[in-house]
């Protein structure tokens, strides 16, 4: 059986950022969303996740600049944030520009993440597909995130078991700090176009969130 998570990173990161990802859940094939709890739309993002109960929120650990020494502190201060900001704890882990993958860092973020009992990218049930991206050394390739080049991302990475796609979707304003911009807009109407049903259907990859994870993991009915 063919599962996929749906992951949107960088909820939080700006008011148009939360606007598409909600719609890419609401109207489209989102799962789950990773929240940067210390970004100018963290507050709005957990008041948009409060109304869509369906959507399974993680932790987007922003651990930029962060020395090794200070990883574990910063991990906790962040997921005291999460709690503060959404009520509950995040249902998964995983970090902005995924810099848990240093070797220096993933130590910390691997007990951090154990001691919580909470599945972080990579090191979890689900294998991690980044393949449905937009811009690659530095230029702009909308091909890539079309619904021709996710339908090609989902045959090529989406094979039995459970699998993570991490996708960027989002629309662009004032308080987005970021390069990649056009292609986040890009990814939202690709991320609802209803062709991409008929996608998930003819390849028989069915949707599901990490909320779900600790089911699967048991092997209670998916």
């Amino acid at each position: 059986m063919k599962l996929l998570i749906v992951n949107a990173d960088d909820f939080g990161a700006s008011g148009g950022t939360n606007r598409g990802i909600v719609e890419s859940h609401l109207r489209g094939i989102v799962t789950s969303t990773s929240l940067l709890v210390d970004a100018p739309g963290s507050a709005a993002a957990a008041a948009l996740a409060a109304d869509a109960p369906d959507l399974s929120v993680g932790l987007h650990l922003d651990l930029d600049g962060v020395v090794p020494e200070h990883v574990a502190a910063e991990c906790e201060r962040q997921w005291q944030r999460f709690e503060t900001l959404t009520g509950s704890c995040p249902t998964h882990i995983d970090t902005h520009h995924d810099s848990h993958r240093n070797p220096a860092t993933l130590g910390h973020v691997l007990a951090f993440a154990r001691r919580h009992g909470t599945p972080l990218r990579g090191h979890s049930a689900a294998r991690v597909c980044t393949r449905f991206y937009g811009q690659w050394s530095g230029e702009t390739h909308l091909e890539q995130i079309s619904v021709d080049g996710l339908a090609r991302v989902l045959s090529a990475g989406v094979g039995e078991g459970l699998t993570e796609l991490t996708c960027h979707p989002g629309y662009v304003d004032a308080e987005l700090r970021s390069s990649y911009t056009a292609e986040r807009e890009a990814e939202v109407r690709t991320l609802c176009d209803p062709a991409v049903r008929a996608v998930l259907g003819a390849l028989e990859i069915r949707l599901r969130s990490f909320r779900d994870l600790p089911g699967l993991v048991a092997g209670t009915p998916a």
